[in-house]
């Protein structure tokens, strides 16, 4: 009876294995990715969106099988940009057996960078900071840096000032991600760039934005340049507008006329400052979505299918997000394509040869994403806008800053 017992159950395993393994070999292969960024405390304003558009793209993805069968498992973590807690999730995703990383902070970044070339992966970080890329193989930024980003909005100033050389004033992020295009900056004025940094401002909780903006006219200032996030920028905007110092035309005399970089902007900033970010000038890499484009189009589809609601959808930041992942998922289907594994190394490869002929158009950007084993800065080209009756629109056609080659 057992012999006869064990035998049925033996048939039995066998047709059970011959019905489930055809499915799994169409179950299709896991790639798995790591996030880790600020859903929660400083500079969540921005995490938080671009979490969302990294994991809408991926869903997306797996959705409507852009890889085919295989999948994207991408973990997302909030570090409330505490870089030890960053860390952790490093090195809790390399044992989960990622093969590509996605970071957030300036701060951990540089922290990280070690341990990324120690453990040969490549990452895209969410900052632009271009110390990021000095001593390192494996980091990739999305688009230009904070420091080109800085400098294009100082030759815009250059260009369209009126008068004797133009006196400027930095408001910046007292970290490193705010300080990194400072010292740039001034090296692009020392090889020539006309004009003057009167002032460089690092702002806190306790920062007395009027005293602060008064001293700037007294000093001649005529323009400010903001590394920071949206919060403090709005708040010294209203700041400005109650003492009706914001210039109503570009370098209006006696006034001042704001501009900020990326995380400074969009449409997460005229939510917060109002009426007050009339005449604001920003500048970024990618598109926006009240202004027709097919970019715009396919992220407004995204966030629709996944039930985001307005703010998110509109927000510069949730492109942010959205491209990187676009940029992942292309270079596991530009290897998948040549037959290659999946692996750290090549995908590392094929990044760097997304160059030329390879280049990447993902419509969430004003140029192509570019790579290769010598240029680790995705999109070059950069993109003005202003606010103008409550909305940022374009001004001018997308640029590459002159000032940036010039200071290598």
């Amino acid at each position: 009876m057992k012999k006869t017992n064990a035998l049925k159950w033996m048939i039995l395993l066998v047709a059970v294995s011959m019905i489930t393994l055809p499915v799994q070999a169409l179950a299709g292969k896991i790639y798995k990715l790591g996030l880790s960024l600020a859903i929660t405390g400083p500079t969540s304003d921005a995490g938080n969106p671009y979490s969302k558009g990294v994991e809408d793209y991926f869903h997306f993805v797996n959705d409507t099988k852009v890889l085919g069968d295989d999948t994207i498992d991408c973990t997302i973590r909030d570090d409330q940009y505490k870089t030890d807690i960053t860390k952790r999730n490093f090195e809790d995703f390399l044992d989960q057996g990622i093969v590509f990383y996605l970071n957030y902070s300036t701060g951990s970044t540089l922290a990280l960078k070690k341990d990324f070339e120690e453990v040969k992966i490549p990452v895209i970080p969410a900052s632009f900071h271009a110390g990021n890329l000095i001593d390192s193989h494996y980091i990739f930024l999305p688009i230009a840096s904070y420091s080109a980003q800085a400098i294009g909005l100082a030759e815009y100033i250059a260009k369209h000032n009126t008068g004797d050389k133009p006196k400027v004033a930095m408001f910046i992020h007292p970290s490193a991600f705010g300080r990194g295009p400072v010292e740039d900056l001034q090296k692009a004025v020392a090889a020539g760039l006309p004009i003057e940094i009167v002032e460089v401002v690092e702002h806190g909780k306790n920062l007395d934005n009027t005293a602060m903006l008064q001293r700037l006219i007294s000093k001649g200032v005529r323009y400010v340049i903001s590394q920071t996030v949206q919060s403090p920028v709005a708040t010294m905007l209203k700041d400005a507008s109650s003492l009706g110092l914001v210039a109503k035309t570009f370098g209006e005399p006696g006034k001042l006329t704001f501009l900020g970089c990326h995380y400074t902007g969009g449409n997460d900033l005229i939510a917060l400052a109002g009426a007050s970010a009339e005449n604001f000038y920003w500048t970024t890499s990618y598109i926006i979505t009240n202004e027709p484009s097919a970019g715009a189009t396919e992220q407004l589809a995204l966030a629709k299918r996944y039930n985001r609601d307005a703010k998110a959808a509109n927000s510069h930041n949730y492109t942010n997000g959205m491209m990187v992942a676009q940029v992942v998922t292309e270079v596991i289907k530009r290897t998948k394509a040549k037959g290659k594994e999946i692996t750290k190394e090549t995908l590392y490869d094929e990044l760097q040869a997304m160059n030329g002929d390879n280049a990447f158009f993902p419509g969430t950007t004003v140029g192509p994403v570019t790579y290769s084993k010598t240029d680790h800065t995705g999109v070059d080209t950069l993109q003005l806008y202003v606010v103008k009756n409550g909305a940022f629109t374009s001004v001018g056609k997308p640029f590459i800053p002159e000032y940036t080659g010039k200071i290598k």
